[in-house]
């Protein structure tokens, strides 16, 4: 049974995150995203006050604990500043935090978590505040159809809250909207009313280029080694394959393989309307580099995702409809080699969990069985033994199963806002003369990186768990806005 202060405390955040997602500059937002800010480790640190791994901490490093908090502080404080001083670096350093977790070793466990981006997200959060209290900017004026997708994205945090009061793991639940809806509500607010001008845009790919070549050495040493840094599941799968697979600092080959193929997309997209020969060779060099620090990864999910991003491109590009019609092809071919009697061993018992998840969506259709409920619903009502699940590994499966048609509808008006509002007017023959060649790229980028994303959420989940996918979505809000209008703002 869920505690009533736990109840109260999620509720307060989820309604502070969705007013944070939806309201303008101005201070009433500033105070929704303190109270965001300040509930989230609150709730976490009540809801594991008594686990092993903060027992440990408070009995055996409590000395070190007040060091931290002094440090984690006066981090923030310094960030803060740097922020205010130079808004630049503001949306730079949130861009740059987004793939590094660090573990934490506490009680005999260890858990992998995005804390430079917490820091990031702290220092911005304040520095904003500061701001909007001062002199709040005037807000970014988005066209009808793009108001749309941040009052979806509010409804479906609220949602995910709510559908954590009957969870059979309340604590899971809450950990899921602490430690991913809540922080990542304050990355899209955050970053959706940031001009991505085209001197923005530029600097972002330079830091995602520079951050990618530098994970694919990590991934080379480790292929060229034959040893991981970390992921004892990885390094033991590896011992029985005949081919070896990388994780570079990431802690799963697939996200690492996510995060390159969305790097090659957003690469892709500038070489694709790139006209200076150095650029076209910079950039086609960057992707040669990409791909082959993919190769090791064996991720199928990460190759289809860079398929499907650079199928987009090749739509916007040239001419959709040919593209359509070769990726039609290219699925029913893919339909006609898949052998149905190998499909559950090929994708590492994948198989055996999306039926297991439609088992769960027929039992409770409605309303599921909870936010957070897979692993623990899966394990007492489908497995005949105690299996590590964590995710079904299709997104979808995992929406319907723990939110039921309720959240099916959510999940999907939410893909449809977001693809309607990153899409709006980029198919059109006439775009490349009404639209600033700047934004042009940025928004063709956004667009194929976020399918890239999708397509590889479907054979790996992980859509409202990872910061990619908000600030996308932030990111493409914000370039929807006609560039008159974009260019008015503070």
């Amino acid at each position: 049974m869920a505690d009533v202060l736990a109840v109260a405390g999620i509720l307060v955040a989820a309604a502070a995150a969705a007013a944070s997602i939806l309201l303008p500059p101005s201070r009433p937002r500033s105070a929704a995203m303190l109270a965001a800010l300040a509930l989230f480790p609150v709730l976490i640190l009540g809801d594991q006050w008594h686990s092993a791994q903060i027992e440990d901490l408070r009995h055996e490093s409590a000395g070190m604990i007040v060091l931290a908090i002094a440090a984690t502080a006066a981090a923030v404080v310094l960030l803060a500043a740097a922020f205010r001083r130079w808004p630049i670096v503001l949306p730079l350093a949130i861009v740059f935090a987004l793939p590094f977790r660090v573990p934490l070793h506490a009680g005999g466990d260890t858990a992998n978590l995005l804390v430079p981006l917490y820091l990031v997200i702290a220092a911005a959060v304040l520095s904003t505040a500061v701001r909007d209290w001062a002199s709040p900017p005037t807000p970014l004026r988005l066209p009808t159809a793009a108001r749309r997708l941040p009052q979806v994205l509010a409804a479906v945090v609220v949602l995910y809250a709510l559908q954590a009061l009957y969870s059979p793991d309340f604590s899971k639940s809450l950990q899921n909207l602490c430690f991913f809806f809540v922080p990542f509500s304050l990355v899209y607010a955050l970053l959706r009313d940031v001009d991505w001008n085209p001197r923005l845009l530029v600097a972002v790919l330079w830091v995602l280029a520079l951050e990618a070549i530098a994970f694919v050495f990590v991934g080379s040493v480790e292929y060229a080694t034959r040893a991981l840094f970390w992921n004892d599941q990885v390094i033991r799968a590896n011992d029985f394959h005949t081919y070896f697979r990388v994780n570079s600092i990431f802690w799963d080959p697939n996200i690492y393989g996510r995060y390159l193929a969305l790097v090659v997309v957003t690469a892709a997209s500038a070489l694709l309307w790139a006209r200076e020969r150095r650029r076209l060779a910079l950039l086609t060099g960057l992707i040669a580099v990409l791909w082959l620090g993919l190769l090791p990864t064996f991720s199928q999910s990460s190759f289809a995702a860079l398929l499907a991003g650079l199928a987009v491109l090749a739509a916007l590009r040239w001419r959709w409809r040919w593209v359509l019609g070769a990726v039609g092809i290219a699925v029913v071919l893919a339909a006609l080699t898949i052998n149905p009697g190998r499909l559950n061993g090929e994708t590492g018992g994948r198989a055996n969990l999306v039926s297991g998840g439609a088992e769960l969506f027929a039992e409770r259709p409605v309303w599921g069985y909870g936010a957070g409920s897979f692993p623990r619903a899966y394990r007492e009502h489908v497995a005949t033994r105690k299996a590590p699940v964590s995710v079904s590994h299709t997104e979808p499966v995992t929406v319907a199963a723990e939110q039921g048609v309720i959240g099916l509808v959510a999940y999907a008006a939410l893909l449809v806002a977001a693809l309607w509002t990153m899409g709006a007017g980029m198919f059109s023959p006439r775009r490349s003369i009404a639209m600033p060649i700047g934004q042009l790229v940025g928004r063709a980028a956004v667009l194929a990186a976020f399918a890239a994303l999708l397509v590889h959420t479907m054979a790996y989940a992980g859509f409202f768990e990872d910061p990619i996918t908000w600030t996308l979505l932030a990111v493409g809000a914000s370039l929807a806005a006609p560039p008159a209008v974009r260019t008015s703002t503070k």
